[in-house]
Formats: structure tokens, sequence, C-alpha cells
């Protein structure tokens, strides 16, 4: 125990909000370590972000110290300096601070520093597992090699996904949260049959979305949806509807502040989120809390979670959405499986906090 100095966490992150209006940026995993804060408020945390804001310079962030490291322009040339930068300053924070550990967002380049210092300098390293970096070809697994004591992963499916993939069991699960004080207390008409959200990429399956709003409007003529988001799919979405005749049927908002997302998801029935692969999304979560049912593909835990349905391809997902259209459950009751409290208590517990 180093007697003087301030029990302090540190964070490893590629990218974190700019400022306390970003909303948009990691939402998950900002409303994780506003949680942190929140219970465990005498505990030092300090954020270094690898790539984004797209700035060099230390600021506070609810309370938070955040060091970032990205530059301007995103220079390539820049950002692989960023790692010896990342490192002269976690040598400064060590001396400076008395480190209980560090917590890497994604098995990346953070997870890679993360785990070389705590090595370095006998620290307690974990890194949480948060998606895509589970999938087949992470060049980071050999380079960490990591143990399955040093792996969080986000959900039961990211637990089977990576130890298919690499014959290591991240030993602890903690899911994803949400933060139910930004949910409008207002009660709002249910004027959206179905709403999707999230980035307009091939992963996410959002054309698979609109077959399955074609198909349903021979049923419901007037079925209104509504996608949320933006990516390199959006032209190609657009020409579907077009040709599909659906432009009466689909609204495309772009990207949108995350508190004008939860309004749009207390005023839907069904949340589909048709994406392929998903380590646990939390628009899923913010759905059911919103009241809304939610169908999905993937099946983030083993556990059944009420108010959300798992297709096992595009029929089954047009059935599930059917039998809630047909029969609409008028109460919307909020559904909460998780709270961020007790996955933050859960991550703090790792660190013998």
């Amino acid at each position: 125990m180093e007697q003087g100095k301030i029990k302090t966490l540190i964070i490893l992150t590629p990218g974190f909000p700019e400022n306390e209006n970003d909303s948009t940026c990691v939402p998950p995993q900002q409303i994780f370590v506003k949680a942190l804060k929140e219970v465990s408020p005498q505990l030092n945390i300090i954020v270094l972000t690898f790539q984004y804001p797209f700035f060099s310079k230390e600021y506070e962030w609810n309370g938070i110290k955040v060091i970032s490291f990205g530059n301007p322009r995103n220079s390539r040339v820049l950002r692989f300096f960023s790692g010896l930068r990342v490192w002269m300053e976690l040598r400064k924070l060590n001396k400076e601070y008395q480190i209980v550990g560090l917590l890497s967002f994604w098995l990346d380049k953070c997870a890679l520093i993360g785990n070389n210092f705590a090595k370095r300098h006998k620290l307690t390293h974990y890194c949480w597992l948060l998606g895509q970096d589970a999938k087949a070809g992470n060049k980071y697994f050999d380079k960490i090699k990591p143990s399955g004591g040093s792996l969080i992963a986000l959900s039961d499916f990211i637990v089977r996904e990576f130890g298919k993939n690499y014959g290591v069991k991240p030993a602890y699960i903690i899911p994803v949260g949400i933060d139910t004080s930004l949910f409008n207390k207002i009660e709002f008409e249910r004027d959206i049959d179905i709403l999707g959200a999230g980035s307009l990429i091939p992963l996410k399956q959002y054309a698979v979305f609109l077959e399955v709003i074609y198909e349903l409007k021979d049923l419901f003529p007037a079925i209104k949806a509504v996608i949320c988001g933006n990516g390199e799919e959006m032209g190609r979405l657009v020409e579907m509807v077009n040709n599909l005749d659906l432009k009466d049927n689909i609204t495309f908002t772009g990207r949108l502040p995350h508190t004008e997302v939860l309004k749009l998801m207390q005023r839907s029935k069904v949340f589909v989120h048709p994406s392929a692969y998903e380590g646990f999304g939390a628009v899923c979560l913010e759905a059911l809390y919103a009241g809304a049912k939610v169908v999905s593909f993937v099946q983030p835990m083993d556990m059944v979670i009420q108010n959300w349905h798992i297709a096992a391809d595009k029929p089954e997902m047009l059935q599930l959405i059917q039998a809630v259209l047909f029969n609409p459950d008028k109460s919307h009751q909020p559904v909460l499986p998780y709270t961020i409290q007790d996955n933050a208590r859960a991550a703090l517990k790792l660190f013998d906090l």
C-alpha cells in the first residue's frame, strides 16, 4: 500500500465523448463510466482515450479526468506514435497515484498497452470484450495472449464466440447497462409500429429490416417504420425503399442525439434488431425499458429476457412481429434485466474495490 497516494482506476479506450453534451460516442461505455463514479464516488477515475476526440488535451467530463491522445487530422503517422505517448502518460500517473488497476475497452491497441504496462509494473489489468473484437482474426489476441482470467465478456454469446475462435474462455461476464434517468417520464402515443436503430453497415442487415416491412405491408398497409442511424448502406437502403414502394411506410432519421432515439423507442410498439452479429446491443435493452417488444436474430444471454423474442431466420422474425402487431400489449411496461449500477459494482469487485 502506497501511503498518501490516491487510489486510481485507469480506463483505456479508443474513443470517449469530447464533452458532456456528446451523447453519441460509445453511449454504453460512457454510461458505465458514470455509474462507476456514482457507486464509488471516492475512487479517482482517469480515462485515457486513444483516437477520439480528434485533439490532444486533458479535460473534465462529469467530474472525471479524461486525457485525449487524438489528433485533428486523425493522421495515421501521429496515431502510430500515440502508443508511446500513452505509455509515458501511464508512467507519470503511476508515480503520482496508487493505480488499483487498468480496464481496457475492447481487445485492441488499448488492451495491448494496458496489458504490457500492467505486467511491467505488477498491476491488475482486465480487458472487456465488447463485440466484434471477439470475432476470428483479431490480431491483438496473438500479441497479448490473454488468459481467461484477464477477460470480461459482454454476454454469454461473446463467451462462446471468443472460446470458439481462440480456445480461451473469458472468466467473467458483465453485461451492457442503460441509464434509466435519460428516459422521458411522459407517456407517448405508440404511433411507430416498428423501429430500428444502429449503424447502417452490412453487418447490421437493415436490408432484411426493409424486406420484413415489405412483407408486413400486405397485412398492415399503413404500417409505419422508422430507422435511426447513418452509415455506408444509406444510399442502398433508400434505393430499396423506392424500389419496394415503401416511401409512405419508412422514415430515415439519420443520426440523432441519444435522448431523441430514446423518445422514438417510447413511441414504438416493436424494436427490430436484424444484426447478424451482436455482442449485446444496448439499444435492445433501451427499447425494452421504453416498453417496446424486441425482436432480434442474436440472443446475447442464455437466460430468457422478458419481451425479447429471438428469431432463427427472416420468416420467423416476420411471424414474431406479426404476432405482436396483431395482439398489441397496451401496457408497455418497462423491462430492466440489469442495472448499470450493478454492472459497475461487478467491475469494481474485480479490482477488490
